[in-house]
């Protein structure tokens, strides 16, 4: 059932249209600057129709179409206004060419993702802990009268997503050269629950993601979300510079500043508990700036641990083979395969604005991630992103407790809202380390971490 559905929506992304190879910028145009307009472009063929984009109301249960409906559309799929003109859609859609270049569809950008908004500020390279992918993949296919039933879940908790374990996906209908194939299966795990990394962190890293398993010098390992059908092997092998211009972007990219008030004198105090208990792993910051980029056992981290047994070796061997790992440093290291046993422990630049908190957006302060004990256990928050949402005590988003997880009998998008950590892949065990400290002491270091 599920090759079939799955031949059936690659039939109609390849009826949709191919996309070509990127546009090249000028020479002369700073390779940042050209990853800055490459994150706003379209990466795939189109998805949808426009038409679709107007008609999605009509699967929302409504008698009529909303007065305000660009924002009742945003709203209701966790998007966010563009910071740029993008002819009235919501930030990450694009319009990609269609058939042999003819007319225009649908799109999304790297921005869908990896834009958010926090306190009010809508920040692009934040990872949006507000999107449904769910719904809103499934609500725009049903618009176009299309089935939306999809493959394998894109996010089983709201503001999380199942990227890693779709890209496997698509690697099983690619060769080696990326040439496609008849499918070859591979177990996956359907419930890895991934927030989404802030990009300003990757300019600190030396490895990447949250196994650490990409050299963040690696190009390649950016790109195989351009494994969709409509986009030949070659077609992706040559947009290779393209992304080396978006990884320069990456680089170049600042955290943000807290825009509340802080406690100096209280956070100089979280200062000197940080650096006794916090720096070996996360790294020290101001003027002897350090990041280890240390690997965190699966033993010591506690954390739940689906995403770091989720690839099965058959699956990991083929990527390995693939072209995406035929990459390596000036003195043949490999890019790819590395890391494994543990989770990445992250700079905190701009922690603030990240929550969200640990690998699965499971803990929703960072006051709750520094008490265990105190964690929720089934909780849902407005998704809103502005100034009442966010919580200045314990630095994160404010939440409701609930007694039970959500009916059953609730639509998905209902409860997809509801962080369950009961659920597989939603933990929220582990990271004990601020166990240790006096609530006082506690409260020091939340007060410390928003000045980074």
């Amino acid at each position: 059932m599920c090759d079939r559905i799955m031949g059936e929506i690659l039939m109609i992304v390849a009826a949709l249209g191919l996309v070509a190879a990127g546009e090249h910028h000028p020479v002369n145009v700073p390779a940042a600057e050209r990853g800055r307009e490459s994150v706003r472009k379209p990466l795939n063929p189109p998805f949808w129709s426009l038409r679709a984009y107007q008609e999605a109301w009509k699967r929302w249960g409504l008698a009529k179409k909303p007065a305000d409906y660009d924002r009742a559309f945003r709203a209701r799929y966790g998007l966010h206004p563009p910071l740029y003109e993008n002819g009235g859609l919501p930030m990450g859609f694009t319009r990609p060419r269609g058939l042999l270049g003819l007319g225009q569809g649908l799109g999304n950008d790297c921005l869908l993702c990896h834009a958010g908004t926090v306190a009010g500020q809508t920040i692009i390279g934040l990872g949006n802990s507000a999107l449904d992918m769910q719904s809103l993949y499934e609500e725009l296919a049903a618009a176009d009268g299309l089935d939306p039933i999809m493959p394998l879940p894109l996010c089983n908790a709201r503001g999380t997503s199942e990227a890693s374990n779709f890209a496997v996906y698509l690697m099983q209908f690619r060769d080696a050269e990326l040439r496609h194939r008849l499918p070859v299966k591979y177990p996956l795990c359907e419930n890895l629950c991934e927030d989404v990394p802030a990009w300003w962190h990757f300019r600190k890293k030396k490895t990447i993601y949250h196994l650490g398993v990409a050299d963040s010098r690696s190009v390649r390992t950016l790109m195989p979300f351009l494994l969709i059908l409509g986009n030949s092997a070659e077609s992706i092998k040559e947009r290779e510079p393209e992304f080396a211009d978006i990884r320069a972007y990456l680089l170049s990219l600042e955290p943000p500043r807290y825009p509340y008030a802080i406690d100096r004198a209280l956070a100089e105090q979280g200062k000197a508990i940080f650096e006794h208990t916090c720096v070996r792993c996360h790294g020290s910051y101001g003027a002897e700036d350090r990041y280890p980029n240390k690997l965190v056992p699966l033993e010591v981290i506690g954390t739940d641990a689906t995403l770091a047994h989720a690839f099965a070796p058959e699956g990991v061997a083929h990527y390995l083979e693939s072209w995406f790992a035929r990459e390596h440093g000036p003195a043949g290291e490999p890019y790819h395969g590395l890391g494994g046993g543990g989770y990445q422990a992250p700079p905190l630049d701009g922690i603030w604005a990240t929550a969200p908190y640990l690998h699965n957006g499971s803990v929703p302060t960072i006051y709750h991630v520094l008490k265990s004990s105190e964690r929720p256990r089934i909780f849902t928050r407005s998704f809103r992103g502005d100034a009442l949402e966010y919580d200045q005590r314990r630095v994160g988003l404010k939440f409701q407790t609930l007694p039970n997880a959500p009916d059953p009998s609730l639509p998905a998008i209902d409860r997809r809202k509801v962080y369950d950590t009961t659920q597989p892949g939603r933990g929220n065990r582990g990271h004990t380390f601020g166990d240790r400290l006096t609530e006082e002491e506690r409260m020091a270091v939340v007060e410390y971490l928003k000045t980074l």
